[in-house]
């Protein structure tokens, strides 16, 4: 084997211990990824069109709330990203009740999730509400997600997720030399 296929080989084991598919074909893995990826956008595009908050004005005549330009439209998408690779391993777990659970789960948080940033809330009690709702369910998605499988668990959680991927990176680098 050449140092190309070796590499090849090690990067399609990562990506199928990441999305937890070792017993999943790869169109069951892909349809998993459409789904869950699919899901997420669809339910933002949804909320965006069909919610329209009522512009307030401020003294100059410009709307307070509008939508996000430039590079803030690129960071949104990212508080979808961590909860849709774990429900990619989600769905790539042996079917039981607790996966279906969790997906519910998941697809409800990123409906509610959705709905939030579509209505912008402004007034204080309304984004405590919306923080706790979404706190909530991401909270409860991780939970059922952790029955299925620890890492997954892990993954689901904001802080579990980037704890995760530092120590991921860690591990990688530790066993090389620096360049400094």
């Amino acid at each position: 084997m050449t140092d190309i296929d070796q590499a090849v080989d090690s990067a399609r084991d990562a990506v199928v211990e990441f999305v937890n598919g070792e017993d999943r074909s790869l169109g069951h893995m892909l349809l998993g990824v459409a789904i869950t990826a699919g899901f997420a956008i669809a339910a933002t595009a949804f909320a965006t069109r069909t919610i329209r908050p009522a512009p307030a004005v401020e003294g100059d005549g410009r709307p307070v709330t509008e939508r996000p330009r430039g590079s803030l439209s690129l960071i949104l998408p990212a508080v979808f990203s961590a909860t849709t690779l774990s429900a990619v391993r989600v769905w790539n777990a042996p079917s039981r009740r607790e996966r279906s659970v969790a997906l519910g789960l998941w697809g409800l948080a990123q409906t509610v999730n959705a709905t939030w940033l579509a209505l912008r809330p402004a007034g204080r009690s309304s984004q405590i509400i919306a923080a706790m709702t979404s706190a909530g369910l991401a909270a409860a998605f991780a939970h059922e997600a952790r029955k299925l499988d620890p890492g997954t668990g892990k993954m689901a959680a904001p802080m579990g997720a980037a704890t995760r991927v530092a120590n991921a990176i860690d591990r990688k680098v530790s066993d090389r030399a620096t360049l400094h």
